[in-house]
């Protein structure tokens, strides 16, 4: 007997890049809610951790979920569905912002970048599809690009481009799938306190011998309210996003950044 409760309650979700961060608190606010919750990522630990705090019965496991190989991404799926039956809601999360000036970002450094942060997206979404429009009305899709994809950062020239096209891709899908009943939004956040930004902050000190919060300082001083963002917060936009309230909204970027943007 199904004894789960919750607006979410029924739903299967598939969360990439579930380990950490964005990620983890994303998937925290799905099961909270009552979905059950497919936790995807490249490394098993993590995701084994997570599980645990949540709750075998509540979340599956699916490590080496590699969003740039399609072949991982079938095998993953297929160990999803054994375990919770079809997705209902899909949040593409896996991604990675290295930075380099712009004539010292490499090609490879771009292809990885764009294979990760854009056709990632769209390899796992292609996948998911099947399940979303079976689903019908109720299913979600809910891409977590970056105010970076809004607008421009200086030395993350293959980050922006990247994360402009999840925009566009958003917005292309929005209106393909909108009479079949799945909304497709994205979550665009400023600078979040995830171990991303904790790991850049390290690396400006080593490099320039500014202090922990002069480094800090440099990532929320675009930020009106003057502090990084929570991973929480960007998890409340998704749980809204995936709420049957939000039916709807599609097709738009909800900017989760103290008002440094302000879209219109």
């Amino acid at each position: 007997m199904n004894m789960v409760s919750g607006k979410l309650a029924g739903h299967h979700a598939l969360v990439t890049g579930a380990g950490s961060g964005i990620g983890s608190a994303i998937a925290r606010s799905l099961v909270e809610a009552g979905a059950r919750v497919t936790l995807a990522g490249r490394r098993i630990e993590p995701l084994q951790t997570l599980s645990a705090e949540l709750g075998a019965d509540r979340t599956s496991i699916v490590s080496r979920f590699d969003v740039t190989d399609a072949a991982a991404i079938k095998t993953g799926l297929e160990q999803a569905r054994e375990k919770f039956g079809p997705v209902t809601i899909l949040v593409n999360n896996a991604g990675e912002g290295p930075s380099a000036p712009f004539e010292k970002t490499s090609l490879d450094l771009w292809n990885r970048v764009m294979a990760v942060d854009l056709t990632g997206v769209f390899l796992v979404t292609q996948a998911v599809l099947p399940d979303l429009k079976a689903h019908g009305a109720g299913a979600r899709i809910i891409n977590i690009a970056s105010t970076a994809g809004l607008t421009g950062y200086a030395y993350v020239s293959a980050y922006v481009a990247a994360k402009h096209g999840v925009v566009g891709l958003t917005r292309a899908l929005a209106l393909e799938l909108a009479k079949a009943g799945v909304t497709v939004n994205a979550v665009c956040p400023g600078f979040t306190d995830t171990p991303l930004i904790a790991g850049s902050i390290a690396t400006i000190v080593t490099k320039t011998g500014r202090s922990p919060e002069q480094a800090l300082s440099e990532f929320t001083k675009s930020n009106p309210q003057g502090r990084l963002v929570k991973p929480e917060e960007v998890a409340d936009a998704v749980l809204w996003l995936a709420s049957p309230g939000a039916s709807s909204i599609t097709g738009q970027s909800i900017v989760v950044a103290g008002g440094e943007i302000m879209a219109g």
